[in-house]
């Protein structure tokens, strides 16, 4: 017997899952794709006569709802929230506020600033943003943009926004700014320009979901916090997959760890002036994956360690050998997240030598151990039972 898998989603998420869903097409497998922009009363009888052996689908205010109550087996592909019956796949956002810390952060950036909207996982995005800095001191400058009403996420609104052109007025430059999402990013840098504010100089705007038709063409290319669709694509395909076949629910949303910051025109590698600082954080990031000391890169660059230090004190608030252990488990991150390799290249690939040291400075920067993080980015924590 054929089984039928509705995908009731907008045209940009179903361009997200598309790819890892298609290793999921069999003889016996059968795909509807439905617009979740439908009215409520066509979409839902379309669903019905489909007689779906399983539902796939995105969260949509009151659409999510009525796809619910329908009862068949559903999976939800871009939240955290729990509904009876259905299985929650997201990206944990709190991370992706984070990895938008770490990259201004690793930058020399001192002074910080968030656009957000009033949604779930945007403010889910502000507060792991906002955490990551206040652990170091920092503060952020935040400012909530309304409703856009009538315009869908891959538009260009074009109109000016002057509350937002007053806010950037107030900041002190340079601004590394984070935004919950890509258009939002888009909205930003344009109303950056029209205010006279050169980018990346002065401001920086790192957005997320790194989306290529938005980042891509956006002015100045848009630098923005990878998602990986394709493990998400590949966990909602596996979950309709285990629902066919009478699986168990798991009692928790499965989460999945994004990805690093896809560097565009929009943000700059380093907002430091002084220039044996930007010397030395440029080595670091194209020599920390070697063996190397701090001794030995001072020597090297001929520099003074003990001025260095007091200067990474001053301007980044760490010392420069954290700064390289921290640019090591990004990268660590990277392979964890992305490869199979096995902890003892992981440790040699991202220049911690061996794997206790990697060990032990990874849940150092990260709190949890290198095959914890390679579980819980991957979803195979016990809860989930994958």
């Amino acid at each position: 017997m054929i089984s039928r898998i509705v995908v009731a989603t907008s045209d940009v998420f179903v361009r997200r899952l598309t790819p890892a869903l298609a290793a999921f097409v069999r003889d016996e497998r059968e795909f509807r794709i439905l617009d979740i922009h439908r009215p409520l009363p066509e979409l839902r009888d379309l669903i019905r006569k489909s007689r779906p052996s399983v539902i796939i689908t995105e969260w949509w205010p009151r659409t999510t709802d009525m796809i619910v109550k329908l009862g068949f087996p559903t999976v939800i592909a871009d939240t955290d929230e729990i509904f009876p019956g259905c299985v929650s796949i997201d990206v944990d956002d709190g991370k992706v506020g984070e990895a938008a810390a770490e990259f201004f952060l690793s930058a020399g950036y001192r002074n910080f600033g968030c656009l957000y909207f009033e949604s779930a996982y945007a403010l889910q995005r502000l507060k792991g943003f906002r955490q990551a800095l206040a652990e170091r001191g920092f503060e952020v400058h935040s400012f909530k943009q309304g409703e856009l009403r009538g315009v869908r996420y891959m538009e260009s609104r074009t109109e000016r926004n002057e509350a937002l052109r007053a806010w950037l007025r107030s900041l002190g430059t340079p601004i590394g700014i984070f935004a919950a999402h890509d258009p939002l990013g888009r909205m930003l840098c344009g109303a950056a320009i029209e205010e006279g504010l050169q980018l990346p100089e002065q401001i920086a705007v790192v957005g997320a979901n790194n989306d290529e038709l938005v980042c891509g063409l956006c002015h100045p290319p848009l630098s923005s916090v990878t998602i990986p669709w394709h493990r998400i694509g590949a966990l909602a395909g596996k979950w309709a997959q285990l629902l066919i076949e009478g699986s168990a629910i798991p009692r928790e949303p499965l989460l999945v760890a994004p990805g690093p910051v896809m560097i565009r025109q929009s943000t700059t590698l380093s907002a430091i002036n002084d220039p044996d600082l930007r010397r030395i954080l440029q080595y670091l990031r194209e020599r920390h994956r070697e063996t190397m000391s701090i001794q030995s890169m001072c020597r090297e660059l001929r520099v003074s360690r003990r001025g260095i230090e007091r200067k990474f004190s001053l301007h980044l608030r760490l010392s420069p050998l954290a700064m390289l252990r921290r640019m090591r488990a990004e990268t660590a991150k990277r392979f964890l997240n992305d490869t199979d390799l096995p902890m003892a290249q992981i440790a040699e690939r991202s220049g911690f030598g061996d794997a206790e040291q990697f060990s032990v400075s990874f849940r150092k920067h990260t709190g949890m151990s290198p095959s914890a993080f390679r579980r819980l980015s991957r979803n195979k924590s016990p809860v989930n039972g994958l």
